[in-house]
């Protein structure tokens, strides 16, 4: 297959895109591929890393309230429409997939004006303002999330297929990657991280909360997000630290996920992928501050199966935070259901899944 894949702006978009590269190439099924994004956007860093072969075209989201900005976005995204039509036309695909951000709304449609196969792919438990436009034109629209099918009336389009980020991680095994960062491999761990810009309301309470980690019978990697390092290292510098090893940002964070036994951070889609497809008990703090508090849906789907705990971020302290955390790790049981749980939920064929449904299209 000829295949471009598009999706932009954040990691949520990007990370599932190039799993789903990973795996057309394992499968030998990927003749030629073509990734187009922003010239601006985080993909065009990501993306052109991998080299993997890499466009752009302009364009921009609209403002949530009314402004001259709005009268450009429509412009830039009528010529984005020329440009993707043109991309297309030179590359020749057979199908092209959209996993969101607003790059992918121009290309996917321009694909679609030129009666090429298109499917988009809804990585959240709400869907995102471009997935639901483009869901009147596309193909089949892929979801992670069951629960996401309430937002789309196209329902004869949706297939469920969960995140391909899932079965990249999946398959990775346990090893003794913990011993670079001083810690035990064969002591229990939890990881604490915020993303890679960090979260400063789970920082602080995990920074009051050192010294009695520091008593527990498990060990703790603590990723304080690379902006926010040095500010906790300075708060931590009168500590002696045995069982907690912080590190401002874990590049290859899915190669230590077998060797995790709880997680507490952010509730993003391709973290519930990944930890669901591992069978790894969570206690999440959603950001308040992310479109439709989509988060928080996305958690509450694990925390309603006990599979993971929520902490609301206005009520996230050392005491909420401790008392989480040893309610799982320190009782084999509670830890024990929630990995069972967890795994449930999980879909580690993920990205088969979706290639299967590309097959399908471009064969008819």
């Amino acid at each position: 297959m000829r295949v471009i894949v598009s999706g932009g702006g954040t990691g949520g978009h990007i990370y599932p895109a190039i799993a789903l590269i990973n795996r057309l190439k394992e499968r030998n099924v990927l003749d030629e591929i073509l990734y187009v994004g922003t010239e601006n956007g985080l993909e065009s860093k990501i993306v052109k890393n991998l080299n993997i072969p890499f466009k752009t075209i302009k364009i921009q989201g609209f403002k949530r309230s009314i402004s001259i900005e709005n009268i450009k976005t429509v412009n830039l995204f009528i010529s984005s429409i020329f440009k993707s039509r043109k991309i297309i036309k030179g590359f020749k695909p057979d199908i092209v997939i959209g996993t969101g951000g607003y790059v992918s709304g121009a290309i996917v449609y321009a694909a679609h004006t030129l009666k090429i196969p298109t499917i988009i792919h809804e990585q959240n438990s709400i869907a995102g303002v471009t997935n639901k436009f483009l869901a009147n034109f596309v193909d089949k629209i892929a979801v992670s999330f069951k629960e996401v099918e309430n937002e789309f009336s196209q329902k004869n389009k949706i297939i469920l297929t969960g995140n391909p980020r899932a079965q990249e991680v999946v398959n990775i095994k346990k090893n003794d990657r913990l011993k670079e960062f001083n810690l035990d491999p064969k002591m229990p761990t939890v990881l604490i991280f915020g993303g890679s810009r960090g979260a400063e309301p789970l920082n602080r309470a995990v920074i009051s909360s050192i010294e009695s980690f520091e008593k527990e019978n498990y060990q703790v990697l603590f990723a304080t997000g690379k902006i926010h390092y040095d500010y906790v290292k300075e708060a931590l510098r009168n500590i002696n630290l045995k069982k907690v090893s912080v590190v401002s940002y874990i590049d290859d964070m899915p190669e230590i996920l077998p060797d995790i036994d709880l997680i507490v951070g952010r509730s993003g889609a391709t973290s519930i992928a990944e930890i669901t497809a591992l069978g790894i008990p969570a206690i999440f703090v959603p950001s308040p501050y992310v479109t439709n508090d989509h988060q928080t849906k996305n958690a509450k789907i694990l925390s309603n199966v006990n599979a993971a705990k929520i902490i609301e971020e206005n009520k996230l302290n050392a005491a909420s935070l401790m008392s989480a955390v040893n309610e799982i790790m320190n009782n084999k049981k509670v830890h024990d259901t929630m990995e069972t749980n967890s795994k449930k939920l999980g879909m580690p064929n993920a990205a088969d899944l979706l290639i299967d449904e590309m097959i399908k299209l471009t064969e008819k």
